[in-house]
């Protein structure tokens, strides 16, 4: 038997054949991706692949390259361009790829400290310097997840426990939000098993931010019905327009009142990196649990969220677990183990992938990008308002801006706009997205790749007012 399972180890020279042909690939495409589109409407959508099925005998990789060009990595949204603009975009760092390479090379695991001591030790020292970013005391613990929706069912499930939530109670455990809340906070209650917990969405400002007397309105109101308020969650950086709730006042009401303070800073936490960013979040630190994302502020690739909760007891008493085949992990106990602070048991090597690009850039050059892409923000919405046929509504916190065009008398602004991101996003060179407030149809810009610049902006611009023209001069031929 054993010869036949020899080919899962090559020998040097065939691993450095691949690994030649691999970087070849990369490199290729590090150089054409300022010049690639930022978004590619492919009709067959990747179909190409499923005509390559898995074969018996070894194939090659100059065919397997070929495959992930044509079918993988053309169509759709160019996730590490700077002309991506749609989403909230991470970026992709070179550096972070070969940290997830030797990650998964060396096959750390990194879920309990007996294991591998030292990668737990890096990725406890990455949360616990995220924890010092946003004021938090030394003693609180965190866990590196795959995204905020995970992050977020860590906190939400510590919380539960934290306040007494038991099942008999839940129907009657109010919860506070705001209709701009992420959807994975919705996600994140019903998993944890808090589904039926009445949610009060609590009235926002003109900017889209919670207003602090209609939450304790709310909450008083629902005392005084017999109801159990618990949690208030709060948002750093909304999606739909980057709107910051106003932190200490929040923070204030939970506190009088008892209830568990949560921040969602997954998109707008490690601005508090920026000096003027960290100004905006003043108030994160009086939260009981925050969760921001490496991969949008810190421009890592898809795949790495961070979660931080004050109540270290708690959250170990919610998370861990222990079975008899575990027994020798019991005595090494100097750094607390990922596995008992979180659901996932296999854990990957997450750490390195921010680790490395941290250690190979530094720091500061995240601060300055951080605050070029405020920046780029203020000039997006100073260019916009500055042409009359441009509505923005909401003056950007961070590095969302939200705007439509105003077409001509007798052209519909919903269904104006409407063709007018197909138009953006069909001619490709950028990509921008589209939300809905209080049911206007309204464009985004989401500035936040570390290799947007100004000149990204400009063309955006650029093509918006070419594509708004375009519409405009149809609609005038045809009648």
């Amino acid at each position: 038997m054993h010869p036949s399972s020899y080919p899962l180890e090559p020998n040097e020279a065939d691993r450095l054949q691949v690994q030649q042909a691999v970087e070849t690939y990369v490199q290729s495409f590090l150089r054409q991706l300022p010049s690639l589109p930022a978004f590619i409407a492919s009709p067959v959508k990747g179909a190409g692949l499923l005509e390559s099925p898995f074969e018996e005998h070894p194939g090659h990789i100059e065919e397997a390259l070929r495959l992930l060009q044509t079918e993988v990595n053309e169509p759709g949204i160019t996730a590490a361009s700077g002309g991506h603009l749609g989403y909230i975009p991470g970026g992709g760092l070179y550096y972070s790829g070969l940290g997830d390479y030797l990650a998964a090379v060396t096959n750390k695991y990194a879920g309990i400290f007996f294991a591998a001591p030292g990668a737990v030790r890096m990725e406890n020292m990455l949360l616990r310097w995220m924890a010092g970013m946003i004021g938090f005391p030394a003693q609180a613990v965190g866990n590196l997840t795959s995204g905020g929706s995970i992050a977020t069912l860590i906190a939400l499930a510590t919380a539960r426990d934290a306040q007494g939530i038991k099942s008999r109670q839940i129907p009657d455990a109010v919860v506070y939000l705001t209709e701009h809340a992420h959807h994975c906070l919705d996600k994140a209650l019903r998993i944890a098993g808090l589904g039926e917990c009445p949610l009060r969405y609590v009235a926002m400002d003109t900017q889209y931010r919670m207003d602090p007397k209609a939450l304790e309105k709310a909450v008083i109101a629902d005392k005084a019905a017999g109801l159990t308020p618990w949690l208030v969650i709060a948002s750093a950086g909304t999606t739909d327009v980057g709107a910051i709730d106003p932190l200490p006042a929040l923070a204030q009401i939970a506190r009088q009142h008892r209830l568990w303070f949560h921040v969602d800073a997954a998109y707008g936490g490690f601005f508090a990196l920026a000096a003027s960013g960290k100004e905006k979040l003043t108030g994160i630190e009086a939260a009981d649990s925050v969760v921001m994302d490496p991969h949008k502020g810190l421009f890592i690739p898809y795949g790495l969220g961070a979660v931080l909760i004050k109540n270290a007891e708690q959250t170990a008493a919610t998370h861990h677990y222990q079975a008899n085949y575990m027994q020798d992990a019991l005595s090494a106990t100097q750094e607390l183990s990922p596995a008992d602070l979180s659901p996932e048991l296999s854990k990957h090597f997450r750490g390195l992938r921010l680790w490395l690009p941290l250690k190979l850039h530094g720091v500061a050059a995240f601060r300055e990008a951080l605050e070029e892409k405020l920046t780029l923000a203020q000039y997006a919405y100073d260019q916009l308002r500055q042409h009359p046929a441009f509505e923005v509504p909401v003056a950007p916190e961070l590095s969302v801006v939200i705007f439509r065009y105003l077409p001509a008398a007798g052209l519909e602004a919903n269904e104006f706009n409407q063709n007018l991101i197909k138009a953006v996003q069909s001619d490709g060179r950028v990509f921008l997205s589209s939300t809905l407030l209080n049911g206007v149809f309204m464009l985004r810009l989401a500035i936040l790749s570390f290799r947007t610049h100004q000149d990204t902006i400009d063309l955006a611009l650029e093509i918006l007012l070419e594509k708004a023209q375009q519409l405009e001069q149809s609609h005038k031929e045809e009648k």
